[in-house]
């Protein structure tokens, strides 16, 4: 489904006079670089580009349409010539006081656009005002704010903050957001057994808060996050008192799951990587996110727990994982100390994470046209 970029006019397009009318050539002033942002957007092709706009009274004697179009088809054709082609321009011509559902923040001028053949969970409002985040959220898209006059506390007052992905001055913020979106999720997985709730981003800072009620369990995913530089939230509340297993078991499954959301469709990752040392022990993980789950697991165990976790239980953990998340995981350890072992395979599994879900550029890594 193709995404949209429904983009404000006046104030984010072109800058907006004191009087709020572009009446005129000479009132014409360009969004200091909104060529420059907006074309590398056009140029990447992901969104189609739609301007929807109010224009108070357009039409009437306080503005005369003779005034506006000129002024309209200048920025159009300048535009054009910059390679940035709108598929299409709506414009709505009431007044505030009138209370039209055309008029934004309302969808009365956006029904072709209802019709799910959009992806509007992945398409975006972009404008000066607070009424083009409330259209983000009446659309079930996201906003982005633009401007001097930066209006966080309103977003935060209106209750929009979940709506507002991005408030900036900057088109090549804007760019950069929409190249590269932040690739954060969260799953929560609820059964008669277990209670999961997971939170991930990426491209966070190693910070991590875990809490299973096994302690060397949450060791080892501390380091998942820690090594793998990854931001991760996992709170776990399983039935303990019969045993593990499903503990560990709808974890991995909700961590591979929330691996899969985040990755998107993938495009840009590296896919593979790790070797890593540790005392006596060596571990080696290599990680395919290519959508075809698969475990190689070489690691034995001579311990029945470490900690409170059975040993036996590892190969279960990371085979849920490669199933709920479709990667093929290649994983093999040798040395003495079991503690050591396994530390070692978790800090090599981050380390091929990190390596993996890098992003370079914005090809799908893959001949095959799909991941």
């Amino acid at each position: 489904m193709k995404r949209v970029l429904f983009i404000d006019r006046d104030g984010t397009l072109i800058l907006e006079p004191a009087d709020e009318q572009i009446d005129s050539h000479e009132k014409l002033t360009f969004y200091p670089g909104v060529f420059n942002g907006l074309g590398k957007i056009a140029r990447e092709g992901t969104y189609d580009l739609v301007i929807i706009t109010n224009q108070d009274g357009l039409g009437t004697d306080r503005f005369p349409e003779h005034t506006f179009w000129p002024a309209h088809e200048k920025m159009m054709t300048t535009f054009e010539g910059e390679g940035i082609v709108f598929s299409n321009v709506l414009i709505d011509r009431s007044f505030p006081h009138e209370n039209k559902p055309t008029r934004k923040p309302g969808i009365g001028m956006l029904p072709h656009y209802l019709n799910g053949e959009y992806d509007l969970k992945n398409s975006f409002v972009i404008g000066d005002r607070i009424t083009d985040v409330e259209l983000a959220k009446n659309l079930g898209a996201k906003g982005i704010l633009i401007g001097k006059q930066l209006m966080a506390d309103k977003v935060t007052d209106k209750n929009l903050t979940e709506h507002c992905a991005l408030i900036t001055e900057s088109w090549d913020d804007i760019a950069t957001l929409l190249s590269y979106p932040p690739r954060i999720a969260e799953v929560v997985r609820t059964t008669k057994e277990t209670n999961i709730a997971i939170k991930i981003n990426l491209d966070g800072s190693g910070k991590s808060s875990i809490s299973t009620g096994l302690a060397f369990f949450d060791h080892m995913l501390d380091q998942l996050a820690r090594h793998g530089n990854i931001d991760l939230e996992v709170s776990a509340k399983g039935d303990l008192h019969i045993d593990e297993h499903h503990t560990i078991e709808d974890t991995a499954i909700t961590l591979g799951e929330v691996f899969s959301k985040a990755l998107g469709d993938k495009r840009g990752i590296e896919r593979y990587g790790f070797t890593l040392p540790m005392d006596d022990c060596l571990a080696q993980v290599a990680i395919d996110f290519g959508g075809r789950p698969w475990l190689v697991w070489e690691a034995d165990f001579k311990r029945e727990k470490i900690g409170e976790m059975p040993t036996e239980m590892f190969y279960h953990f990371f085979k849920s994982f490669t199933d709920s998340s479709k990667s093929n995981l290649n994983i093999k350890a040798e040395g003495i100390n079991e503690h050591h072992k396994i530390e070692s395979i978790f800090k090599a599994f981050a380390k091929a994470i990190k390596m993996a879900v890098k992003r370079e550029g914005k090809q799908l890594p893959t001949t095959k046209g799909t991941l």
